[in-house]
């Protein structure tokens, strides 16, 4: 069995690597967040119709009882046992609610099959009211479904396109309650670091005090940077916010090795240093070919057929130089001393979990 390794994707990762590090500044924006500012889960239960008959069957008996329910709410009234239908769907409705939105605007929401359903293609979604963790109906849902997909068949064969049962409604939800706003007449901000680390933060807090001329931010965490709204701001918030926003701050980098040995891909950080090291790899290769041989007895004979077993044995060990890595190489000299081995990426996957337990890498190792 010949194993072929993506030698592009691995490639592309070293060249990449191997290029000179530029310290590139980010907006505190992109690095941080707002403490309570963030998006809220909706979820909610629906009916679909229109299908083309592939509906749930008899043996889901719910969305049957919810479509009496929704008759019966419209000042019709019928009878659960009288209804047979394949052109609707339960489905879970569910949307995300971003900070700060108003009565009145729209939501994308994602429409998912809950019961055995074959497609929810050409469907409409009824009214249906998305709920909050709290309980509470923040927005309504109703529209054409939009699946991108198609399954038909029959008896014999069948035929389909993506997935036919989720699909989606593009600004299908109508906002019917705000949140509170978390940033009115506050005095004290938190600014809370996507990856808690402590000179990012120590250098978060030297911008933010740098900008404003006075000890504005102060640091109780490596994870957040608590902000005193200056005077000048105290009924200006949101203005303070945007100024904070496009401040550029430096963010440090754990050094880290990232590999993956499905795919053969190797990342690794501009801070990878590694100890004084002497790394030296060869390939044993041994080939088993069996080759039996049958013994056939004369005819009209007394003999037996037998099966005479033959064996070819070879063995291939390829002769490397031992490649020498010196204290406080950096991430160029890494990728080069490593080059000169001629190694695959499953043997640099190997080489560089040896030097991680020889104690001569300076960074973390992540094997996904």
């Amino acid at each position: 069995m010949t194993i072929k390794f993506p030698w592009k994707s691995f490639a592309l990762a070293l060249i990449m690597a191997a290029l000179p590090q530029l310290a590139q500044a980010a907006r505190i924006k992109d690095i941080a967040a707002f403490d309570g500012v963030r998006e809220n889960q909706l979820i909610g239960y629906g009916l679909v119709v229109g299908l083309n008959g592939s509906g749930d069957t008899d043996q889901t008996r719910f969305p049957v009882q919810s479509l009496v329910g929704a008759l019966e709410r419209m000042g019709v009234t019928v009878n659960r046992t009288e209804i047979t239908v394949k052109n609707i769907a339960a489905v879970m409705v569910t949307a995300q609610l971003p900070p700060f939105a108003k009565q009145g605007n729209r939501l994308d929401v994602l429409v998912s099959s809950v019961g055995d359903s074959k497609s929810l293609a050409g469907g409409t979604l009824m009214m249906a009211p998305l709920k909050g963790a709290d309980g509470q109906v923040y927005a309504v849902a109703q529209g054409a479904i939009l699946t991108n997909s198609f399954s038909y068949g029959g008896q014999a064969s069948s035929a389909m396109k993506n997935h036919p049962t989720a699909g989606t409604v593009p600004g299908g939800a109508l906002i019917e309650r705000e949140l509170p706003n978390v940033l009115a007449g506050k005095k004290l901000l938190t600014l809370n670091l996507h990856q808690s680390d402590f000179t990012t933060a120590a250098r978060v807090a030297s911008a933010i005090n740098e900008r404003f001329k006075g000890e504005v931010a102060s640091l109780t965490d490596p994870g957040s940077v608590q902000i005193a709204v200056p005077e000048p701001y105290q009924h200006r918030i949101v203005e303070f916010v945007a100024v904070l926003e496009r401040l550029d701050v430096n963010p440090d980098v754990t050094a880290r090795v990232v590999m993956n040995e499905r795919t053969g891909t190797i990342v690794m950080g501009e801070n990878v240093r590694i100890s004084t090291v002497a790394v030296s790899h060869g390939n044993l290769t041994v080939l088993v070919k069996e080759t039996p041989k049958v013994s056939q007895p004369a005819p009209l004979s007394t003999g037996t057929t037998t099966v005479v077993p033959r064996t070819d044995l070879k063995v291939a060990e390829e002769k490397v130089n031992i490649s020498l890595l010196r204290e406080g190489a950096n991430l160029g000299e890494v990728v080069r001393g490593l080059n000169t081995l001629g190694v695959t990426p499953r043997d640099l996957l190997g080489i560089m979990q040896a030097i991680k337990a020889a104690g001569a890498l300076n960074a973390d190792l992540s094997v996904m």
